[in-house]
């Protein structure tokens, strides 16, 4: 990852180029300084030669977009009712947009190096990372970042599919494999998965491995049964975490723009108390929202919901304290 600023940003015929509600555009990682940070990642890695760019890679932009058609002042400085107050809650609290890690169409794996490159400078400054993606494998590269707090992490994981493929077609680290790789990482302390249902990436094999491995999973009928309070319960307190959202994880009435669309999702109310239980129980390292794919969205109902979860996220990490010390 460059600091050429036209190596960032995708300059797409569709999207201008603009940032999550106008924050500011910092592509110098070698100098950054910020509290929270915004990095588009628009490629995973390809199960087929004509994968690499799909759907799913328009989205970093389209949800920036998104945002710059609404009232940016409004949405940034008058009271949330989401988080009983303006955004920064009237604190001295830095938010930049990174633009998005580049491709190289002749080595398909140049961008995840470059991705966790960028996400191991920006967390090597203790900012709040906020990776936009892409399919399910970009939070591949990223977590292998977290490897420079030099500390366990817990996974949070929420998602329709338990993502514990070894691999398709020889690749290892595409969208149906995330949580996988993650097993292997020794800084993963903990994995739990929640909102799993339907039919989807797991085998018997899988399941089994993950059971194996310790993975606590909640899946979406258990998570109705006992509610979002229960399954904060089952997450160890005071630990650092780490969340990646998959879109499918949420229900498709709220979140249709998804290729793998399952009924029986989290709602907005139950995502919302989750990301708020889970920030308020310790450090939330970062968190990703991938496998959005602009084009299947309705009355941009997944772009509101998306964008929702995005400032409730940071609005409730600046509520927790997370940057009052620095």
């Amino acid at each position: 990852m460059t600091a050429n600023k036209k190596n960032l940003i995708i300059d797409s015929p569709n999207l201008s180029p603009c940032t999550f509600l106008d924050f500011p555009l910092v592509n110098d990682l070698d100098n950054f300084q910020a509290d929270i940070a915004i990095l588009g990642v628009p490629f995973g890695m390809p199960y087929t030669p004509g994968s690499m760019a799909n759907d799913q890679s328009l989205a970093p932009d389209a949800i920036r977009q998104f945002t710059n058609k609404s009232d940016i002042y409004y949405s940034v400085n008058h009271y949330d009712w989401d988080l009983r107050g303006p955004l920064r809650d009237g604190r001295d609290v830095s938010i930049v947009d990174c633009g998005n890690v580049t491709a190289d169409m002749s080595d398909h794996k140049q961008h995840y190096i470059r991705a966790e490159q960028a996400a191991r400078k920006i967390f090597n400054h203790d900012a709040t990372l906020i990776t936009l993606g892409g399919d399910h494998g970009v939070p591949i590269p990223i977590m292998r970042a977290l490897e420079v707090f030099e500390t366990e992490v817990t996974l949070v994981h929420v998602d329709a599919h338990l993502d514990w493929r070894d691999e398709i077609n020889g690749e290892k680290e595409g969208y149906s494999s995330p949580i996988r790789r993650a097993s292997e990482m020794p800084w993963i302390k903990k994995i739990i998965q929640i909102g799993m249902r339907g039919i989807g990436s797991a085998r018997q094999q899988e399941v089994d491995d993950a059971i194996a491995y310790g993975s606590t999973i909640i899946d979406a009928y258990e998570m109705h049964d006992i509610g979002i309070d229960a399954v904060l319960d089952q997450i160890p307190d005071n630990t650092p975490y780490y969340l990646t959202i998959d879109a499918d994880g949420i229900d498709p009435t709220i979140m249709p723009a998804v290729l793998a669309q399952t009924p029986g999702g989290l709602s907005w109310l139950q995502i919302r108390k989750l990301v708020h239980g889970l920030i308020n129980k310790g450090k939330v390292l970062g968190m990703d929202i991938v496998e959005i794919a602009p084009s299947y969205d309705v009355g941009n109902i997944t772009m509101i919901h998306a964008e929702r979860l995005i400032c409730n996220f940071i609005g409730a990490c600046i509520r927790a304290g997370y940057y009052d010390t620095k």
